[in-house]
């Protein structure tokens, strides 16, 4: 029997052959950067043709927009709704922030790396996407709760709402990006996610204190 295919349709084209193609390109972009990193070298990491990647993405900038759209906005959309399920008092933001933001970093290792390089970085691709897309989801939206908070007296004064969500996303975030660093160096005994997780909660918990 034969299969009629349209010009141009790979042999075994499936979603997954998508995806796979996908998760070489997230993977190089984090360790390589995005300008650095050729669709040929994803294609070789995926194993498959260069013809493939364009059958699919057709070139690297939509390719970043599959990354953004397919890989990082969901992130920032789940714990956005996790956030939204918590009540107001800024001990539970910070804790269901934290421990949501703690568990994409562990499941996608790429994501600390692609931070660095791609957000942090001056000339990183992905900065401006973080100013129109990814910040009005959760550190705006964050930065007001805790602003809310602030107004009732459940937190400390002193503190700015804003600079309080920068400082979340530090203490979490570079822990995961320094990791093959200072897990060097402190090798014995080990410090898996789970302790770094308790250390940044317990480290933020006594400056959430509102002054009597």
């Amino acid at each position: 029997m034969t299969h009629n295919r349209s010009p141009g349709r790979p042999t075994g084209d499936s979603p997954l052959q998508r995806e796979r193609l996908l998760d070489a390109a997230v993977d190089a972009f984090a360790h390589q950067g995005i300008q650095a990193a050729s669709l040929r070298s994803i294609a070789q990491q995926a194993g498959v043709t260069p013809a493939l990647v364009n059958y699919y993405f057709g070139n690297k900038e939509r390719l970043v927009e599959a990354l953004v759209e397919e890989r990082l906005l969901p992130l920032f959309r789940g714990i956005a709704e996790q956030l939204q399920q918590i009540g107001n008092d800024p001990r539970e933001l910070v804790t269901g922030f934290v421990t949501a933001l703690s568990a994409n970093l562990r499941r996608n290792p790429w994501l600390p790396p692609l931070w660095v390089r791609e957000v942090l970085c001056e000339g990183g691709a992905l900065r401006d996407q973080l100013t129109t897309r990814f910040a009005p989801m959760v550190p705006m939206q964050l930065a007001q709760r805790f602003a809310e908070a602030q107004s009732a007296g459940q937190l400390n004064p002193d503190l700015d709402p804003r600079l309080l969500v920068v400082s979340l996303i530090g203490m979490t975030m570079l822990p995961y990006a320094a990791a093959p660093i200072w897990r060097g160096i402190f090798a014995n005994p080990e410090l898996g996610d789970e302790a770094m997780l308790r250390h940044t909660l317990a480290l933020i918990e006594r400056g959430l204190e509102a002054k009597p």
